[in-house]
C-alpha cells in the first residue's frame, strides 16, 4: 500500500462522511482522492524511469531531497 492509500484509507475510518458517494461533499473528495493517487502513480513511475537513467545521485536520500524537498 502506497502512503496516500494509507492515508485514504485511514481517513475512511476516522471520517467516513467524506467517501459518501451520495452527497456532493462526498463526490468531491473522492474525486480529488483519484486525483492524488494518479499524481502519486506517475511520482513512482518518474522515479523508476530515473533510477535507470540518472546516475548523478549519491543516494536515496540526496535523491529525494534534490527532487521533492523544495516542494514543500
Amino acid at each position: 500500500m502506497t502512503a496516500v492509500q494509507q492515508v485514504f484509507s485511514d481517513l475512511e475510518k476516522l471520517q467516513p462522511h467524506l467517501f459518501n458517494m451520495h452527497s456532493v461533499e462526498g463526490r468531491e473528495f473522492v474525486n480529488h482522492f483519484h486525483k492524488y493517487l494518479a499524481v502519486e502513480k506517475e511520482q513512482i513511475k518518474n522515479a523508476w524511469l530515473n533510477s535507470l537513467t540518472k546516475g548523478d545521485y549519491n543516494s536515496a536520500d540526496e535523491y529525494y531531497n534534490q527532487t521533492y524537498k523544495s516542494e514543500q
